[in-house]
């Protein structure tokens, strides 16, 4: 099935695109005129398209059009709200990233040019990031006399450690692509423009893989990162048994014993 599905159901809805290639979803931020910053009514469209896409979709892909991810929030519309507003802002834009982080598919973030502050937030929800040779990162919330609330300090300190996320808000440190590979914000690097080349590659391969799978591991695996050691072993030992008894799981044994089964991409024998 490819279509592509364009909704203006809410006034930001002409500035998030969605689309529908085989087995991917594609979200896209588009407002490049403003470095694709984000609007409450954009990340709701985000949050309905999520939403979409879980039910006819085995993996998605989030990306900006226009050379960058998102420069963040809307800085002019963020000013304006009041102390209380701010928090439920805050709590919707944290259920909305909940939806693709705990959600019944993987999801892949294709970077590019600015991923800066709600921009590193909405990536962070993702489970594999690929950044392009432009991407840069920042969290400058210090030198704005904010503070993040799209749940960074959760997210994007366990990714790259609560140090140097504090580093990050306190100085406006900008981390460049080959620094996020190395603080593990992103996994992947590829050439400039070749970031949501790539994420179409992966998405490929992980929708070949068992829905099953896939969900245990978005689902469980940062779960096990919050328990203690016994408790993490107890949970995996029982994710394993419920994996094995699935329809999928033998049919990927049983590809896998008759050499039917795609082979690894291993390194060539010297």
């Amino acid at each position: 099935m490819n279509q592509t599905i364009q909704e203006k159901t809410m006034s930001g809805a002409q500035e998030i695109t969605f689309q529908i290639e085989g087995d991917i979803a594609l979200i896209g931020i588009d407002r490049p005129s403003k470095r694709n910053a984000m609007r409450q009514d954009m990340f709701e469209q985000v949050g309905e398209f999520v939403d979409q896409a879980q039910k006819v979709a085995k993996v998605g892909i989030i990306f900006g059009h226009g050379g960058h991810f998102s420069a963040g929030l809307d800085l002019g519309e963020h000013k304006e709200r009041s102390p209380i507003d701010t928090l439920h802002a805050s709590r919707a834009q944290g259920a909305i990233m909940n939806k693709m982080e705990q959600g019944n598919i993987p999801w892949i973030a294709a970077l590019s040019g600015a991923t800066i502050g709600a921009g590193l937030e909405l990536a962070a929800s993702t489970h594999i990031r690929i950044a392009d040779e432009t991407t840069f990162f920042a969290l400058p919330e210090g030198r704005r006399g904010i503070y993040v609330g799209g749940g960074a300090s959760v997210r994007v300190a366990r990714l790259i450690s609560a140090a140097r996320m504090m580093d990050m808000m306190l100085t406006s440190r900008v981390m460049n692509a080959a620094e996020a590979v190395a603080a593990n914000a992103v996994q992947y690097i590829v050439p400039e423009g070749n970031s949501l080349a790539k994420a179409r590659e992966i998405a490929g391969l992980i929708s070949e893989n068992s829905s099953v799978s896939n969900y245990a591991i978005i689902n469980t695996l940062a779960r096990i990162q919050d328990m203690s050691h016994d408790d993490g072993l107890f949970v995996e030992s029982i994710m394993a048994a419920l994996v094995q008894s699935s329809p999928e799981a033998q049919s990927g044994l049983a590809d896998f014993l008759e050499k039917r089964a795609r082979r690894l991409d291993t390194p060539p024998s010297r």
